[in-house]
């Protein structure tokens, strides 16, 4: 299983927007076969900021999440073009 965590940070201005992005990249995301589990939240005390929690069954689910058309479309295309700051934090689970 491969897990990580997204961190996005967007303007204020493209919360409405990068909202809609989200909404449609895990809608897509959650029909692929290898996908267990994508969780997208804006943090608490900030909104402008996001973090998407995603499982994939192995490199190749994962491989192919990248590949797909709604995430070219969606994060590519969409939110990276949005944000301003990124970082990426690769989980091992304990149990």
């Amino acid at each position: 299983m491969i897990s990580f965590a997204v961190r996005m940070k967007f303007a204020t201005e493209d919360r409405a927007e990068v909202a809609e992005s989200l909404r449609a990249l895990a809608t897509a995301s959650r029909l692929e076969p290898g996908c267990v589990s994508y969780i997208p939240h804006h943090l608490e005390d900030d909104p402008n900021t996001v973090l998407i929690y995603e499982q994939y069954r192995d490199a190749k689910a994962l491989a192919e999440h990248r590949e797909s058309e709604h995430f070219k479309e969606h994060a590519v295309r969409g939110l990276y073009q949005k944000m301003r700051e990124r970082n990426v934090v690769n989980l091992v689970a304990l149990v």
